[in-house]
């Protein structure tokens, strides 16, 4: 029973917010209206924290997300004025947002390669990314945000979606569809099953023929081009480029992981988690801005949650030992 409870943690983490904030919130908090914009405000940490999720299941850690997410804002709309049109064509569209994506994967290639060839913790490699991609961006956007003509690319994250059909904003569903490639990726590939023998035992990873140095390449470019969409939509938020977004968004993104039930010591998590996670900071967040709660006390609750987190995730150690 214990061992049934600790598995499935995050849902009833996430069941137990929601009702409380519905008994002491107004009742807008659990309106449909406002059920969409919570799912919709997960969209950017729950992509990135999917990739996040290879990452601490392999036993790495990845400090640089919040930057790549900002670098890819600038590199969509820098793309997106080559056209020099009042609207942007699709196919500038689609152009600049593969570069957004291009642009993360390379810094994941970057700290892939330099974990493995320098065997530098991950920690500080992806602490000096961090710096780097900021740098970057910033260097692209002329220390300014970049304005972009009208594209179909803002309409990612609208709440009331166009068709109405949709229900939810386009990006809930690129979400949901990134949700099942990753969870089919963890479960039922031989990779999937490498990213959680090299978290759970490096050196036995290596003695049973796995070339942990490719895997972890491949580990963070696929993490950095998970960030790279939901740097797409943190431009279609914003609707600019801005090379100073997404400050501090890591620290939401690994918290999503470990309160989904993520080990900071690699070896376990699961992609369902990190999203429930994400959600649950979402409503969180939500709940605490409809009851006027200051946002340094939704940071201090946020914090508590993640302390928790680690603690069950040791309690649940403990249990398995």
């Amino acid at each position: 029973m214990k061992k049934l409870l600790l598995r499935f943690a995050p849902f009833f983490g996430l069941f137990s917010v929601f009702i409380l904030f519905v008994l002491i919130c107004p009742p807008e908090f659990y309106s449909f209206y406002n059920i969409k914009t919570i799912i919709t405000q997960t969209v950017i940490v729950g992509i990135a924290a999917l990739g996040m999720t290879l990452v601490i299941v392999s036993g790495g850690i990845d400090l640089s997300v919040g930057s790549q997410i900002a670098l890819g804002t600038v590199v969509v709309a820098t793309l997106l004025n080559t056209g020099g049109a009042e609207t942007a064509k699709a196919g500038t569209a689609l152009y600049a947002a593969l570069g957004g994506i291009a642009a993360c994967a390379l810094c994941g290639v970057l700290i892939g390669q330099l974990v493995s060839r320098l065997n530098i913790v991950p920690f500080i490699i992806t602490l000096g990314m961090m710096q780097i991609a900021r740098g970057v961006a910033k260097w692209i956007g002329k220390e300014q945000t970049v304005s972009t003509p009208a594209n179909g690319l803002q309409s990612l994250m609208l709440t009331d979606p166009d068709p109405e059909w949709l229900v939810f904003a386009p990006g809930v569903w690129v979400a949901v569809i990134l949700l099942v490639l990753t969870s089919v990726l963890l479960k039922y590939t031989v990779f999937g099953r490498y990213v959680f023998a090299i978290g759970s035992n490096e050196k036995t990873a290596r003695l049973c023929g796995i070339n942990v140095p490719l895997n972890r390449v491949f580990i963070y470019t696929l993490n950095s081009m998970f960030v790279g969409v939901a740097s797409i939509m943190q431009y279609s938020n914003l609707t600019v480029g801005d090379p100073t977004a997404a400050v501090g968004m890591e620290l939401d993104i690994i918290a999503a992981v470990v309160i989904g039930g993520g080990s900071l010591s690699g070896g376990e998590g699961s992609a369902t988690g990190s999203i429930i996670g994400a959600l649950i900071m979402a409503v969180l967040r939500n709940g605490c801005n409809m009851l006027g709660v200051p946002n340094f006390v939704q940071e201090v609750i946020i914090g508590a949650i993640i302390i928790g987190a680690v603690a069950v995730d040791r309690l649940k150690h403990r249990i398995q030992a």
